[in-house]
């Protein structure tokens, strides 16, 4: 009886000890998380009240969550409202202008994608092309934002991209119509010789599932 009594408390101290080390292991991150949360918040505060311009609060902000993005890959990157705004505009499903998926990639706004179909696919705009000028105007420090607002525009109207591509030495430009675009979540799908069922999703949208 008495070897049971010691198994069992033995059993609760291990218990306790594995519950115990989880617990902690959560509150040190948090502590850590606070810590430097408290970091930012004090930076934060020296630049409103030290900086020689006005700045906006949320100019700052924003700026840091962008940064926070950036130290991960490069196809993670954070998106103010208006521009989550502007992607949920190209993801459901229809709109009008080039039909290009877009992204700012090592400082650039670079091709992802010419959507299958589109007047941009169909003027040749390729995957990694770097869209140095739109109607003639620099995309140096370009938001995504405002990329879009240049390119979409009712159908019938054009817009000139100048274009750096890998492998090709001089600047390609392009003028290309604007269209309605219809994004198709599935373009094709097929079944191979083994009965298995391919399909290719171009797009994500609520469709999609």
């Amino acid at each position: 009886m008495r070897k049971r009594r010691i198994k069992v408390i033995i059993l609760t101290v291990v218990m306790v000890l594995i519950v115990g080390g989880g617990i902690s292991g959560k509150v040190d991150e948090r502590r850590e998380t606070y810590k430097y949360i408290g970091i930012f918040s004090k930076v934060l505060s020296l630049v409103r009240s030290n900086y020689v311009k006005e700045v906006k609060t949320k100019d700052l902000i924003y700026g840091a969550l962008k940064g926070m993005m950036e130290t991960l890959d490069p196809y993670s990157q954070f998106m103010d409202p208006e521009t989550y705004k502007e992607m949920q505009i190209e993801t459901e499903g229809k709109f009008e202008g080039l039909g290009i998926s877009i992204w700012i990639r090592d400082g650039q706004l670079t091709v992802v994608s010419p959507i299958e179909g589109t007047p941009a696919y169909e003027a040749g705009i390729q995957a990694g092309d770097r869209i140095m000028e739109i109607d003639g105007e620099s995309t140096k420090d370009i938001t995504l934002q405002d990329a879009v607002k240049k390119m979409r525009g009712p159908k019938g109207t054009s817009v000139t991209l100048t274009i750096e591509r890998e492998g090709v030495d001089e600047p390609l430009e392009f003028t290309i119509v604007r269209g309605v675009i219809v994004v198709k979540s599935i373009p094709y799908s097929f079944l191979t010789e083994e009965k298995i069922g391919c399909i290719r999703i171009g797009e994500f949208k609520k469709s999609a599932g």
